[in-house]
């Protein structure tokens, strides 16, 4: 069992940095994948970025490479997402999900936990 809890989303300006910070309970936080997610209003979910267990591959969606940078640190259980040149598109509730990586990372696997999100404004 993996226990997830987001910060660091707010309101902030277009252009603007937000950085947001996943943090993981449970002893084996480093075997799982993460990914970000995100979901605005009246849109359906949709994988933002995704980070193998290792560190050593990512993924993002085309509308956030070159913006938006993932990283984890495992000796603090912890997932990153740095947001730079924030839109008014960015706005969303923000998810962090964890995913028992068995094999090869695959950013569109199935998350088994998740965590209740963190609100992103970007205000344009």
């Amino acid at each position: 069992q993996v226990q997830l809890g987001e910060s660091g989303g707010g309101l902030v300006q277009a252009g603007g940095s937000l950085r947001l910070s996943c943090a993981a309970s449970g002893s084996t936080f480093g075997t799982y994948s993460m990914g970000w997610f995100r979901q605005a209003p009246g849109k359906e979910r949709e994988l933002v970025s995704a980070i193998s267990w290792s560190g050593t591959e990512t993924y993002y969606r085309d509308s956030v490479k070159d913006r938006f940078t993932i990283s984890r640190d495992n000796a603090k259980s912890t997932v990153y997402l740095e947001m730079n040149s924030l839109k008014f598109e960015d706005t969303a509730v923000y998810f962090c999900a964890a995913a028992n990586q068995i094999g090869g990372f695959r950013p569109d696997t199935i998350y088994d936990y998740w965590g209740q999100g963190t609100q992103v404004t970007v205000s344009s």
